[in-house]
């Protein structure tokens, strides 16, 4: 009888002990020998992460912690996830990096440490190649990276390099990029030479990589996390393409139901936030001269039969409001673990600046099977691309996004068959679209580059049951089955290279297998009319006075409209319109199923339902316009 009471009352000691939460404290002037409270807290964050539990909080005060941080469990629920926060008001820094102090002088500007090994534990940043699947160029680039007082150098190839720097061809910033270093790696340390030009580095602040992430999970399931308000940095991350496990300066692992938000993210070898795939399904080792296709698709079955690919164990996760930065390859990127995730209110910017290696997974936010994935009011700028979804696009949205200054496209869907809708966009680049995919619906956008389609018969690609990932059926790209209704597209003479591809002229001009839908679309300036178009307006002022001007930290739009706006007659763009996807035979309609209704602007701004405006903005005016577009305070 004693031996039964001693165990009831352990067992509801800890469901007690269990169901109340706890909230742990993180302080650079803590000791983790303490208990974690606010009077006595720990020192590292990675000491928070050993005892938190679901429905614990971890708050970490102002400093720079460099660790990394691998949070061992994960929450339960949404209602029982772990948090990481930090502390209201207060700056706290995870970083990859650690201080390089004892430079010697070599002359010309040139100093040289001595580091020990053992500082970089089993993983040495300087000794490792960037490496994997679809990297093109560039091989020679180690993960490692040198900064002075925050500001990144570049790798020299050789030693000469470094004492007479010359910058990289395909550098953006040539002034910078003769600031160089040059590493090699011995038994117990590495050699470090690096030209600061006139700074001494004795009196600067060096830092070097030393860590491959900043908060990362060394293993899958770790679902439920909050990580919220940390400023992230300098961390030796690897090449992430979409066949091997993805690790960024912050990244999910194969988990579900993470939030992200409030960070600041940058400079990273290669990834900022990496919402990716396991390790178990395949990591890289695609054969040259065999189908990239054939190997990728040979993961996606791995990931189904053998990793749990599905809506219910992966995804769902929410990335929102957050700062990213001076990163090499992505801002954000994922294969297959983003599905059903939102991904709203990010501010991208210098993405592929320094140049020094290049592949095709580069872009602000890049994507593989973005299933279900919303994409919305996020500003991406000064990228290789600004968003790139590739492969197995079906139920996206994206919606409400502002494009700028990205060099080779605004939007690329690459290889999907939909449906997926783009609206409410503002697409400023030269580029705005490149379409090598089928059943895509642009609505109520301004687009001012060129559309760019493009048949993919070498390649085919899976497509999936609505709103699941297992596959329907397979199929490479013949182009059509799109639509095109409410748009502004404006073509100034400075921003469209080819009149071919001005407006929606390429599909006056390409082959394509399936009808597209497209009625009610405004031209201005060179844009080019569809020819079935029945319902279009071609604007009275040629001169749309398109303009981007950065005031007191907000951004804003001029353009130029007429009242011929005023006098269009356009649908409401709604599920029945839109119809299904000729592939799929899925309706356009909303991650839940239910009805699908375009009925607010890019402001959040109710639309008519009886003539709603054409472009993003609802009844916006005549004449030269000003609108606020973003703001970066």
């Amino acid at each position: 009888m004693i031996h039964r009471f001693w165990l009831a009352g352990l067992t509801w000691f800890m469901v007690i002990t269990y169901a109340c939460s706890h909230e742990y404290h993180v302080s650079v002037e803590g000791n983790d020998g303490y208990h974690g409270t606010s009077s006595n807290p720990f020192r590292t964050i990675s000491r928070a992460a050993e005892v938190a539990r679901p429905g614990d909080v971890i708050t970490v005060h102002e400093g720079i912690y460099r660790e990394r941080v691998n949070p061992p469990v994960g929450g339960r629920s949404e209602k029982k996830r772990i948090t990481y926060r930090a502390a209201a008001g207060e700056k706290v820094e995870i970083k990859g990096s650690e201080i390089i102090t004892g430079w010697e002088p070599q002359g010309r500007g040139v100093w040289r440490a001595s580091i020990p090994n053992v500082l970089f534990g089993d993983h040495n940043p300087f000794a490792i190649n960037v490496a994997g699947d679809w990297l093109v160029d560039g091989h020679w680039n180690h993960t490692g990276e040198v900064y002075l007082n925050g500001h990144s150098l570049y790798e020299a190839e050789t030693l000469e390099g470094v004492m007479n720097p010359v910058a990289h061809i395909r550098a953006l910033d040539k002034e910078a990029a003769r600031y160089k270093w040059y590493a090699e790696v011995g038994g117990s340390t590495t050699m470090l030479w690096a030209n600061f030009h006139a700074a001494d580095p004795n009196k600067e602040m060096v830092e070097v990589h030393v860590r491959e992430t900043c908060f990362y999970p060394d293993a899958p399931g770790r679902n439920y996390i909050t990580v919220d308000g940390f400023h992230m940095s300098q961390a030796a991350t690897q090449w992430a393409p979409p066949s091997a496990e993805q690790v960024g300066i912050l990244g999910t692992h194969w988990s579900k139901g993470w939030i992200i938000r409030h960070c600041i993210i940058h400079d990273s070898k290669c990834s900022g936030i990496t919402l990716g795939k396991d390790r178990k399904s395949g990591h890289n080792g695609w054969i040259a001269g065999t189908s990239g296709a054939d190997h990728y698709n040979r993961i996606i079955i791995k990931a189904l039969e053998g990793s749990g690919w599905s809506m219910e164990h992966i995804g769902g996760h929410l990335v929102r409001d957050n700062t990213i930065y001076n990163c090499e390859q992505a801002g954000i990127c994922g294969s297959l673990g983003a599905i059903a995730s939102k991904i709203t209110g990010n501010h991208i910017y210098n993405i592929y600046i320094r140049r020094q290696f290049f592949g095709y997974e580069i872009g602000a936010i890049k994507f593989h099977a973005p299933i279900d994935v919303i994409i919305a009011r996020n500003c991406l700028h000064d990228a290789h691309k600004g968003i790139w979804l590739d492969w197995m696009t079906q139920g996206t949205r994206i919606s409400g996004n502002l494009c700028y200054s990205n060099e080779m496209a605004d939007l690329f869907v690459e290889v999907s068959h939909g449906p997926y809708l783009v609206d409410n966009n503002l697409f400023l680049s030269s580029t705005a679209v490149e379409n090598w995919s089928e059943g895509g619906a642009y609505v109520h956008n301004l687009i001012a580059g060129e559309i760019r389609l493009n048949k993919v018969l070498d390649r085919s690609t899976p497509f999936h049951h609505p709103h699941a990932t297992t596959i329907m059926g397979m199929s490479n790209i013949t182009l059509g089955d799109d639509r095109f209704y409410n748009n502004i597209f404006m073509a100034p003479a400075s921003t469209v290279s080819r009149s071919d591809r001005s407006g929606l002229n390429a599909y006056n001009v390409m082959d394509y297998e399936h009808p597209v839908y497209i009625d009610n679309n405004v031209y201005g300036g060179d844009a080019v009319p569809f020819k079935g178009e029945k319902a279009h307006v071609v604007l009275s002022f040629h001169d749309a006075g398109l303009k981007l001007e950065e005031q007191a930290g907000s951004l804003y739009l001029e353009l130029a409209l007429d009242d011929t706006l005023r006098k269009m007659k356009n649908p409401q763009v709604n599920s029945e319109l839109l119809g299904t996807s000729v592939r799929t035979g899925s309706a356009w309609e909303n991650p839940d199923g239910s009805s699908l209704e375009i009925d607010r602007d890019f402001f959040g701004k109710e639309r008519s339902n009886l003539n709603p405006s054409a472009g993003p903005f609802e009844d916006p005016g005549s004449g030269l316009l000003r609108l606020k577009v973003w703001d970066f305070r």
